[in-house]
């Protein structure tokens, strides 16, 4: 699993290069120096899509709610500890706290976080990720950049992303025979997790707009921003988490 986003990461390395010369005004001021190689990326993404997640994504969303609701709290549950970390990271101890006492709920009354029994008692899930510590310390987001498979993203959240899962997550610490099957069926589960949620969202955003790639960038710098500002500044946004 690290060697294969490793590849990711260097293909669409080797995609860039050259590109920036190319990308027009608009995608300049959007941030979007790479905006031709970003494009042929997006399609890649949309034809794998096609071919791979789709028919899984409508069996998925064929199950009962109940299923796909506890598949959405466990995947949660598990984020938490890494959530913890970046919530000390960012002097946050409140959320910090938080964190704790959700992890702790869910993972016992919750059945291992299959259900959801902190949030009725005021113990809200949030999410942080170094890619926002590293915003909370002052790194810039850099390019805006499409990466092959996992999507919309920056030079800064792509090294937090890293750093998230490669240092930060203690399940990935974790050394057993079926450690790549643990790390493929969770990552897979995330992808399909996170298609069902978006799915209605971005079909109706791609048949609505004019420039589908240029809303989606959109859309994923406002949402990482009202993350990193934890909706502060503009609390009544509600944006897909990317």
């Amino acid at each position: 699993m690290r060697g294969f986003r490793a590849l990711l990461l260097g293909l669409y390395g080797l995609a860039l290069a050259g590109c920036a010369s190319t990308a027009s005004p608009e995608a300049l001021a959007a941030n979007d120096p790479y905006e031709p190689a970003n494009r042929n990326i997006m399609v890649l993404n949309q034809e794998v899509d096609r071919l791979v997640f789709i028919h899984t994504l409508e069996r998925y969303r064929a199950l009962p709610e109940f299923m796909r609701t506890g598949v959405h709290n466990l995947l949660r549950n598990l984020a938490l500890p890494t959530i913890f970390v970046n919530d000390l990271l960012q002097a946050k101890p409140g959320r910090a706290g938080r964190t704790v006492a959700r992890f702790v709920i869910n993972s016992s009354i919750g059945v291992g976080g299959l259900f959801d029994p902190a949030t009725p008692i005021g113990m809200l899930y949030h999410g942080e990720d170094f890619g926002q510590t590293l915003s909370v310390w002052g790194a810039g987001e850099g390019p805006f950049v499409m990466l092959p498979l996992l999507g919309p993203s920056n030079p800064r959240d792509t090294a937090g992303l890293m750093v998230d899962t490669f240092g930060i997550d203690p399940t990935n610490h974790i050394h057993f025979k079926q450690h790549f099957w643990w790390a493929a069926g969770r990552q897979y589960l995330n992808v399909l997790d996170l298609r069902s949620q978006t799915f209605d969202t971005l079909q109706g955003i791609e048949r609505s707009s004019v420039d589908y790639y240029a809303a989606l960038r959109n859309l994923y710098r406002q949402a990482r921003d009202n993350e990193i500002r934890d909706g502060v500044a503009n609390p009544a946004a509600e944006l897909p988490d990317f």
